[in-house]
């Protein structure tokens, strides 16, 4: 099902001139919005608080609708209509239907299958449930409206609404949303049903731009037949006003006639490719709907703009240009799949759908540009929705209902619109007429699992919908969640739980330490789970407490303030009977930088109180990385294994979204990766590469997204711990004390030397083994003009393809900072000019001990520091007259 949120991304673009046409109402306000974005008068975010209804029970959830009574049902892609009861708050299977939800089609998925719900506006009195779906027996997607009785929807009492041809064993796009206004008026969404991935085996692809290949036995490739075409129920928004009997009329207002025999009087938006989630202004009757954009990643001159993803507003019924446009009416051009050659940009007041396969209007009506629009890269024009992946959700406009405000009526009129992917939760802020002024975060103290719907409920709550982060699966983060707003007392907030020691032999004394602050100032009260029924209740932060029985122990504490409003830490396992090992790295000379050809004399010491060394239970190794940044807390020992960094920063990216460790989710589970690249040397570097670039082809049609935005030094941390997850340690491990001799040569991409040992011990009957690992980073002693820091009188300078340094006052310094001098002889600077100058070295301050001078020359010696601490060493320079120094790269030498 992923591309319903099709992925992608953007680099900086190719140089384009589209032929656009601007609302320039719209274009204004947004203009004026850049200026306002960083408003600060919100209300505290921390007020904003999530009560977990449901969790992990969930199997791909898509739809809900909050009943009267605040019972909540939740349609699943499988079929399963899912009953949570408020009373109760139990979750039960309220019924089942039998969908299309997966293909025969080897590495094809379907997106089809239960899609929507929406419960009648007037179902206290008639107990009517509106479900869009697939049936299995029919190759059709259908509006149906059943009957809720005892609880369980009443499958004979189906009544088909309306259905419309859906071609199957292809991906995707399925819409699927529904949504009511007023007067009975009700709004279902529909995809494109066309393939947005590259015809195999062919020279000409469609490489992520609009789908407009038009040659026989390929239409699931072209999008004019069905988004373009206005014959076509298919990429559209259908509005229709429901009659007591299940029947339907047409409304006023829709766009097109009602005796047009090439266009759809059902139609009310045309030109979509993914609308997977609506909403209707229950004021004003606007629509709003997310729409979910096509994959390139860059302009291209001869086929259009690179993806967008659009949130759309839409004031009467129009065409918002799919797939002739996208994003501020940026046009694609007619493309030739046949010898590569493209036409004129499509023209916004009317484009021609001169495809075989339109059965419609020969033009479309004018397009309509889009409300929000983004790419994957970062936004110029809306920079608070971030960068990366992107799949574009509208929720609902806030209104307070009449004796029920639950939120600060500064929300009021504001549209909610979110991120199934980033996360994100914005309220945008609209003119009277409904025009866009600003954007700002909303819920941003609240952490959401892939929100896949969002409805207001008539306690005038928002009730969301998390899918959970994983595809066509049982996630555990799957659930219901009702945000709630504090108006008087806030719960404690904990930021740290600490262990000073988690495990030692008998008795173990354990010392712990919770970081909490409550927003309202009142006192703190701790109650301590210790584990195996052992509870502590304090007033202080801080407690100590012996074991005297071996055993793993959870420990966990929750803080109240006096009002019983609290907060419940992470729980973190401590042993009792077993020490974790201790593993030290000791290095002879310098711990901060590697010289090549220089031999690094290390000696590994490992101690296991109780118990004896098993030096078949110590792995050492070294690898080379890319360079870090010398602040010091990267470089030197490190307390945790790397790999274990680079899982971090894998958990906080979008990642986890469409990968999983072990089992295969959108995208194929790590360890597999780790697996297919495990002989390749350049597997780091090659992965890097496509995190950051994208991909598509390697695992099956779905393309990897790139991740411009992301550092290079983090994605390979990342992909330096997937490479870990097949590894059976079948390289021998280095000795406990040996030698490792650099190269001669620098690879900047591999500039820092990792010495890593770890050792596992062998536990007891009761307590599983642990183990510890430790790790030395080891700088290279060429150091780029970008590692400098606290830098005053300098300004940044592009010499020879790289940043340099160019002097701009008479006097300036920059430090390098937190490094150990032990062996140091002084520094060489290598300069992009010639020029006068004087150069003082000074030991962490710029005040501080002179440890060298020199005029006008490229190396500055330096005394010996011989006291094994981590100092800031300071260059300061001065340079009266003529020309000033422009620094390229400096070289830390060794005795």
């Amino acid at each position: 099902m992923k591309t319903f949120f099709t992925l992608s991304i953007s680099f900086l673009a190719i140089t384009f001139l589209y032929a656009t046409t601007l609302n320039s109402n719209r274009y204004t306000q947004k203009k004026i919005a850049l200026k306002s974005e960083s408003r600060i008068d919100t209300p505290d975010q921390d007020r904003f608080v999530s009560v977990k209804l449901v969790q992990g029970e969930f199997t791909e959830p898509t739809e809900l609708t909050v009943l009267p009574n605040l019972d909540i049902l939740v349609a699943q892609r499988r079929g399963e209509i899912m009953l949570y009861k408020n009373q109760t708050k139990k979750l039960s299977l309220a019924g089942k239907l039998d969908v299309y939800f997966k293909t025969n089609t080897p590495d094809v998925n379907a997106e089809e299958g239960l899609l929507g719900m929406a419960a009648d506006p007037k179902f206290a009195i008639n107990k009517f449930i509106y479900l869009f779906y697939s049936p299995f027996d029919k190759s059709v997607n259908r509006l149906s409206r059943f009957k809720m009785v005892n609880d369980k929807i009443d499958k004979a009492s189906e009544k088909i609404i309306l259905q419309f041809y859906s071609q199957r064993e292809i991906c995707c796009h399925t819409g699927g949303s529904i949504a009511f206004g007023a007067d009975n008026l009700l709004y279902v969404s529909t995809g494109d049903n066309s393939t947005p991935f590259d015809v195999p085996k062919q020279q000409y692809v469609n490489n992520g731009y609009a789908p407009l290949d038009n040659r026989k036995g390929l239409e699931q490739y072209d999008a004019r037949r069905s988004a373009g075409n206005t014959n076509d129920l298919r990429g559209k928004i259908l509005r229709i006003k429901l009659k007591d009997d299940g029947t339907y009329s047409i409304p006023d207002g829709n766009l097109f006639p009602k005796n047009d025999p090439k266009a759809k009087p059902e139609i009310y938006v045309m030109g979509n490719r993914n609308p997977y989630r609506i909403s209707v202004d229950q004021k004003t009757g606007y629509l709003y709907w997310g729409e979910v954009g096509p994959d390139a990643s860059n302009d291209d001159a001869a086929r259009g703009p690179r993806g967008y993803d659009e949130v759309n507003q839409a004031r009467k019924a129009g065409n918002f240009g799919w797939p002739y446009f996208i994003g501020n009416n940026y046009p694609y051009r007619a493309y030739d799949y046949t010898n590569g050659q493209n036409g004129n940009p499509f023209d916004p007041a009317g484009a021609t759908n001169n495809s075989p396969n339109n059965t419609g209007l020969g033009v479309v009506p004018p397009a309509q540009p889009a409300f929000i629009w983004y790419p994957y890269g970062e936004s110029k024009e809306f920079p608070q929705v971030g960068s990366g992946g992107r799949t574009a959700m509208a929720g609902p406009v806030y209104y307070a209902k009449p004796g029920v405000s639950p939120y600060p009526a500064y929300y009021n009129g504001k549209l909610i619109i979110y991120e199934w992917i980033r996360g994100w939760v914005k309220a945008i802020t609209m003119s009277p007429q409904g025009d866009y002024i600003s954007m700002e975060p909303m819920l941003s103290k609240i952490s959401l699992a892939a929100p896949i719907d969002m409805e207001l409920g008539p306690d005038g709550k928002l009730y969301i919908l998390e899918y959970g982060k994983g595809w066509f699966s049982k996630n555990p983060d799957a659930g219901i969640t009702r945000i709630d707003y504090l108006k008087g007392n806030r719960p404690p907030k904990i930021e740290s739980l600490e262990i000073a020691k988690t495990s030692g032999l008998l008795p173990y004394k354990l010392t712990a330490k919770v970081k909490a602050v409550d927003p309202d100032g009142d006192a703190l009260t701790y109650i301590w789970n210790l584990g195996n029924g052992i509870k502590k209740t304090t007033t202080s932060p801080e407690l100590t407490n012996t074991y005297t029985v071996a055993g793993e122990y959870p420990v966990s504490v929750t803080v109240s303030d006096k009002s019983k409003a609290s907060a419940k830490s992470q729980t973190i396992p401590v042993f009792a009977g077993n020490e974790q090992p201790n593993v030290d790295i000791v290095l002879s000379g310098n711990k901060s930088f590697w010289f090549p050809n220089k031999a690094i004399d290390y000696q590994v010491l490992i101690s296991d109180k109780g118990a004896s060394i098993n030096n078949q239970r110590v792995y050492i190794s070294n690898t080379y990385t890319e360079g870090m940044d010398l602040a010091g807390a990267q470089l030197g020992h490190q307390q945790a294994a790397q790999t274990l960094i680079g899982k971090t920063l894998m958990l906080k990216s979008d990642c986890s979204t469409c990968h999983k460790i072990s089992t295969t989710s959108i995208g194929p589970a790590f360890e597999k990766v780790s697996s297919k690249y495990q002989g390749d040397p350049n597997a780091v570097d090659y992965l890097a590469n496509k995190v950051l670039k994208g991909s598509s082809g390697v695992w099956g049609e779905i393309p990897m997204p790139a991740h411009p935005a992301m550092k290079e030094a983090e994605v390979k941390k990342i992909t330096e711990w997937i490479m870990t997850l097949s590894n059976k340690e079948v390289v021998a491990s280095l000795p406990t004390s040996g030698k490792i001799t650099p190269s001669g040569t620098v690879d900047k991409k591999k500039s820092v030397l990792n010495l890593k040992a770890t050792y596992t011990d062998a536990g007891t009957a009761k307590l599983k083994p642990l183990t510890t690992t430790n790790s030395v980073n080891l700088k290279s002693n060429q150091i780029d003009a970008t590692d400098l820091k606290n830098i005053k009188g300098f300004e940044t300078k592009e010499v020879s393809g790289a940043d340099a340094l160019a002097m701009t006052a008479n006097e300036g310094h920059f430090s390098l900072n937190k490094i150990d001098l032990t062996k140091l002889s002084g520094f060489k600077f290598n300069f992009g000019n010639n020029s006068n100058y004087e150069i003082e070295v000074r030991l962490d301050r710029l005040d501080g001990e002179l440890l060298g001078k020199s005029e006008s020359k490229s190396t500055v010696s330096i005394q010996p520091v011989t006291d094994g601490k981590f100092h800031t060493v300071y260059f300061i320079f001065k340079a009266s007259s003529g020309e000033k120094p422009i620094i390229q790269s400096l070289l830390v030498e060794s005795l």
